[in-house]
């Protein structure tokens, strides 16, 4: 069953060096024309799925915030015309600083938005540059006044680590002032060099210095601990939050339970089936011009591959993999099925059992893809 929605916008005023999501240079694009599609692709699923259960909207990208005014309302629009907003109880737009202006806000809060994912990545002017960034520490602070003075729930924040020449004492500051803001969320994540990024082709040219191994664990560490410190849960590997306000729209992906993907190039899980639409923005319009899903690819998952999902996608987060509800949605004793697997990284300290669920530790949360990869099954 359907639990959330999200809306791929994949356009951007400016390209950053390390992304790898499907976008495109906004001058020149057919973004209206888009959006005439993307509404049409709304229609499509409403008409075959059953969204009774889904709670959740997501906006992302790319960047929703590129849009102008008269594009936000178009595509809100579209959003309450085919989806239940009455049932929704989280809707989230990812945002970039520079680009989130108090009458965007006014508009977003008055059409159900309700949570912002701020893209800031880093508090320092040099690594803004080095990213390809084009906000100031001035753009974060008015972001964040102005949504507090339009009474957000919940502003989450998004820091990086990890990044080309970036010491600890520039990873502190980030945190530092990320924790004198008023936010409700952090979302911190390493720096992962992804093919076909500017990132990428300085790393093959041999000029993108990173951080060591272990100075990017130290970064992890003091993560860990200053969040902790400063009054954040952590509840998922690279997550934290205050008062309970997790995202809810990401837990759906880490309970490994099905979701809308919707726009060029974004991904989706339903009916057991993942699929992807197409990237190229002709292609994906396009197949919509003729009444068609824009659909490239989907594939059925077994019941070994859900099970192998569960496992990687649960184990993120900090209450791990519920053994009861295991055992309900596959039929299947998860410490009989895996115990050669788990019982060498409980002894190592990476992984511990509880009544209720198999979990990561502390010390296991450092190498957690390598214990991913070990419920792999054969």
């Amino acid at each position: 069953m359907i639990q959330g929605i999200y809306i791929h916008i994949p356009f951007c005023h400016q390209i950053c060096s390390y992304c790898d999501f499907n976008k495109f240079y906004f001058h020149n694009q057919p973004v209206d024309e888009y959006l005439q599609r993307l509404d049409k692709e709304m229609e499509l699923w409403s008409r075959k799925t059953d969204l009774s259960e889904v709670h959740t909207v997501f906006l992302g990208g790319g960047t929703p915030t590129s849009l102008s005014l008269r594009q936000l309302s178009r595509l809100f629009d579209s959003i309450a015309t085919h989806f239940p907003m009455h049932q929704i109880k989280e809707f989230t737009s990812e945002a970039n600083p520079d680009e989130l202006t108090y009458d965007k806000m006014e508009l977003m809060a008055a059409r159900g938005v309700n949570r912002f994912s701020i893209g800031v990545q880093t508090f320092d002017a040099k690594l803004l540059k080095v990213l390809g960034r084009t906000h100031s520490t001035h753009h974060v602070e008015r972001v964040i006044q102005h949504a507090n003075d339009l009474n957000f729930p919940s502003i989450s924040m998004d820091l990086m680590y990890g990044l080309p020449g970036q010491t600890m004492k520039q990873w502190e500051h980030s945190l530092n002032e990320a924790f004198a803001m008023p936010i409700t969320h952090i979302s911190a994540y390493s720096l992962l060099v992804e093919p076909k990024t500017i990132f990428y082709n300085l790393m093959a040219k041999g000029k993108l210095k990173l951080p060591t191994q272990d100075l990017e664990a130290d970064m992890y560490d003091v993560l860990l601990t200053q969040t902790a410190k400063a009054g954040f849960e952590q509840y998922e590997i690279s997550n934290f939050a205050k008062n309970n306000l997790f995202s809810e729209h990401n837990s759906i992906y880490w309970r490994n339970e099905e979701y809308l993907g919707l726009g060029a190039g974004a991904h989706g899980y339903v009916d057991g089936v993942r699929y992807s639409n197409h990237g190229p923005l002709k292609k994906y319009m396009t197949a919509l011009e003729t009444g068609t899903l824009p659909i490239i690819h989907q594939t059925e998952v077994t019941k070994k591959e859900a099970m192998e999902e569960q496992m990687f996608l649960g184990l993120r987060m900090n209450q791990g993999v519920n053994l009861k509800k295991f055992q309900q949605r596959f039929s299947e004793d998860l410490e009989v099925l895996y115990q050669q697997k788990i019982t060498p990284h409980v002894e190592k300290g990476f992984l511990e059992l509880t009544p209720d669920a198999i979990r990561l530790t502390r010390k296991g949360r450092f190498i957690g893809n390598e214990v991913f990869q070990d419920f792999l099954l054969d």
